[in-house]
């Protein structure tokens, strides 16, 4: 069974091990999520990933030592027997472990992604079709354009400074429910 979490990266340690392809659309996610203090390993890294991973770099696998250290570990593009081994050592110092396309590896998964500023949706199939995740982000994409970026910072301000002035969680619920309701932002074809 899984439960859907939002993780914050910027408290945990986290690590990226792996090769080709499938390290660089990695990679390319968590530098667009912006997790910060990212290490990444990859004991031959192509010309992209180089230049993309930049100082962060670590042109090798890491040891069980470094495992030790994160709480995050994501694999992409490793064989399986390396994948096998790292998820284990990871694993024996508690940590979450990420095996793109392997779900007996993974202790979690990362769902497509719709972000709009603050406002982050995310579509998961439990690991079962990522494909499908994707087609359903796109979607998605249609019904909340790029303009419900402003909406949240709207609303949060508007929340702040209701909750400033003293107002209750009821009233800012209502408050809150008036502008979507008013503004028309849940209606279809807006």
């Amino acid at each position: 069974m899984t439960v859907p979490l939002a993780l914050d990266l910027t408290t945990l340690p986290t690590a990226l091990a792996g090769a080709g392809p499938a390290l660089m659309k990695r990679l390319t996610l968590l530098d667009t999520e912006q997790v910060p203090n990212l290490h990444i390993y990859a004991p031959d890294p192509s010309a992209e990933v180089t230049a993309a991973a930049g100082p962060r770099l670590i042109p090798r696998l890491p040891t069980e030592a470094e495992l030790a250290h994160y709480r995050i570990l994501f694999v992409a593009g490793l064989p399986q027997a390396q994948s096998e081994h790292l998820a284990a050592q990871a694993r024996t110092h508690r940590v979450l472990v990420n095996v793109e396309d392997t779900l007996p590896l993974c202790d979690f998964h990362v769902p497509a992604i719709l972000r709009r500023g603050d406002l982050a949706i995310s579509i998961s199939t439990g690991g079962g079709s990522p494909t499908l995740s994707r087609r359903l982000r796109a979607y998605l994409a249609e019904l909340f354009p790029e303009v419900w970026a402003e909406r949240i910072k709207q609303i949060a301000t508007m929340r702040e400074e209701m909750r400033r002035e003293g107002a209750s969680m009821g009233e800012v619920t209502e408050r809150t429910n008036a502008v979507i309701d008013g503004e028309g932002w849940l209606e279809r074809h807006r």
